[in-house]
């Protein structure tokens, strides 16, 4: 595809006091003596290849010793902050075996290996800069999606909890074309259905690299879902082909096997599931969704010509006029809410009230 979809920089916008108060009421918010700057004072770095000798864009990082302790001793106290019940008793157990730093993207996140010393189990924590779009994106995708994410936040300094899978554009070349007729179109389902996701909830750059495939083995059969893992590009485009990953070129593979293997029915079908669970959703977090979109309507994490863009679209496809009324993205996003809420979340007869 030659139209170009994706801006190539979009600035990190700061967190608003309204944002902070609403992560504080929901137990985001941390005190914690690390930021994500102490990380980028490494002394040096080792590249990362993966089995086949490819530079997989990581490097490994080590520190001065006089830092080094403090920095695992803090990194330590967030593992258990996010996964525990934040006291230090689990520290002495705990060993951090590796900080590595991603040199790719606009994120460069870190990516910290957590180890139980007891038992070898061990577990990645991601450090990265705190960008309100991106903390947007996670709140949206613990609520709206059939996923949880647990992440924290201290100040400018975001942790997030991996997101385990095998990443899309990789399933793309190693599983993909062995995978049986079946398998196809259960993963054709569920990818209808991200697709429909991304554009109600408006993230988008969801590129195979973007998202992973997980797998889980039912009694009779195998399960696929595919899960966001990058949450950067949420409420910023304008192009609204954008927040649907179906016109992203490196999704071509899923698109192609989607349309070979379900009938445009089925497809129409999954995707009226699709916003009667987001609209179901949105009704039973109701308060939390409310309390989060009031911030993103005072807030600014677009452009105005993104936003006229985006409205004008929105208002062609739906013929719902509050778009044409929504000034920011956070209006639109609610706007859309609202829209998929009013008619899909349908009156079932037999529940009883």
């Amino acid at each position: 595809m030659s139209e170009k979809l994706i801006s190539q920089k979009k600035p990190a916008y700061p967190i608003s006091n309204c944002l902070s108060d609403y992560l504080s009421e929901q137990g985001r918010n941390i005190k914690i003596p690390i930021f994500y700057d102490d990380l980028l004072r490494f002394q040096g770095a080792i590249e990362i290849f993966d089995n086949e000798g490819k530079d997989t864009l990581w490097i490994s990082c080590y520190y001065a010793e006089y830092e080094r302790d403090e920095i695992e001793h803090s990194l330590k106290q967030m593992y258990s902050i996010l996964h525990s019940d934040g006291s230090d008793n689990i520290i002495p157990y705990l060993n951090i075996d590796s900080i590595d730093f991603c040199t790719f993207g606009n994120t460069k996140p870190f990516r910290v290996k957590v180890r139980n010393i007891l038992n070898d189990n061990y577990i990645f924590l991601y450090i990265k800069k705190a960008d309100a779009s991106r903390i947007y994106g996670l709140e949206l995708e613990h609520i709206l999606s059939p996923n949880h994410i647990n992440f924290l936040v201290h100040k400018d300094t975001l942790i997030e909890e991996h997101i385990s899978g095998i990443p899309g554009d990789t399933f793309i070349n190693n599983n993909l074309d062995s995978l049986s007729e079946q398998d196809k179109r259960a993963l054709a389902k569920e990818f209808v259905k991200f697709n429909e996701r991304c554009f109600v909830r408006l993230l988008a750059d969801m590129r195979s690299y973007n998202y992973v495939i997980v797998i889980t083995q039912d009694f009779d059969r195998v399960q696929y879902r595919i899960r966001a893992i990058d949450f950067d590009q949420q409420c910023y485009e304008g192009n609204p082909k954008v927040y649907k990953p179906q016109f992203l070129k490196e999704n071509n593979a899923y698109v192609q096997m989607t349309m070979n293997v379900l009938a445009k029915e089925s497809i129409e079908q999954y995707e009226k599931e699709e916003r009667s669970l987001l609209a179901k959703r949105a009704s039973s977090e109701r308060e939390r969704l409310d309390d989060l979109v009031k911030c993103m309507k005072a807030d600014t994490i677009s452009t105005p010509a993104k936003i006229n863009e985006l409205r004008a679209a929105l208002f062609k496809l739906t013929k719902d006029v509050n778009f044409k009324k929504s000034k920011n993205m956070g209006e639109l996003l609610s706007t859309g809410l609202d829209f998929i809420t009013r008619n899909y979340i349908n009156e079932n007869p037999y529940i009883i009230k």
